[in-house]
């Protein structure tokens, strides 16, 4: 199923001593952290999806046999050396466990398989949201609302993505078409340089 949360969290350390800046540099790079097993949270770059992390409970009734809660969001800040306002940018791409969840426990292969393609789909669109942001010229005037005009941009294409795979795939029903789309989107973070959870 389609991501749900919007995560962004923006904190800006702009006071220095310096004349105003001139120039805008960012430096973007992907959350790292260790996986920690009692989090409710796996970010993408620590492993794919598990069975356990499937922990909550269906919370509507129909065909639906699981709903994988996945997002993007970033952290940041910035400081001023000289004339050069130096932004610093942390992506994630994040699984919520509490949040995820499966009728049948543990899920079948196809299953995880499709819900680990969700997955695949929000580190491509964060991939690009990152591209995006390293390509585009900022001012120091502008570049926080240009970043976030961005970030919701991102998130509104991840969000059609999803449904698009959903729709294509009918709900992992067509195989065919799912092995499609696992190709193409695993192709597609190789091609942009990210290694998929899934080899």
């Amino acid at each position: 199923m389609r991501p749900l949360l919007l995560l962004c969290c923006w904190g800006l350390l702009q006071s220095a001593p310096y004349p105003a800046p001139k120039v805008v540099k960012v430096v973007f790079t992907v959350d790292d952290r260790r996986e920690d097993p009692g989090s409710d949270t796996l970010f993408y770059h620590q492993r794919a999806a598990r069975a356990e992390d499937f922990r909550g409970s269906p919370r509507r009734p129909g065909p639906t046999e699981a709903v994988s809660f996945t997002s993007l969001g970033f952290d940041g800040g910035s400081r001023q050396y000289r004339d050069t306002l130096e932004v610093f940018l942390v992506l994630q791409v994040f699984w919520v466990k509490s949040a995820s969840w499966a009728r049948t426990l543990p899920p079948g292969r196809h299953t995880l398989e499709h819900e680990q393609l969700h997955f695949d789909i929000t580190r491509l669109v964060a991939e690009r949201f990152r591209r995006k942001v390293l390509q585009m010229p900022l001012t120091t005037d502008d570049h926080e609302s240009r970043i976030q005009y961005e970030y919701l941009e991102s998130f509104r294409e991840m969000n059609h993505l999803q449904e698009d795979f959903d729709n294509a795939v009918h709900q992992g029903m067509n195989i065919a078409a799912q092995d499609e789309w696992r190709r193409w989107v695993r192709d597609s973070l190789r091609a942009a340089g990210v290694r998929p959870a899934v080899e």
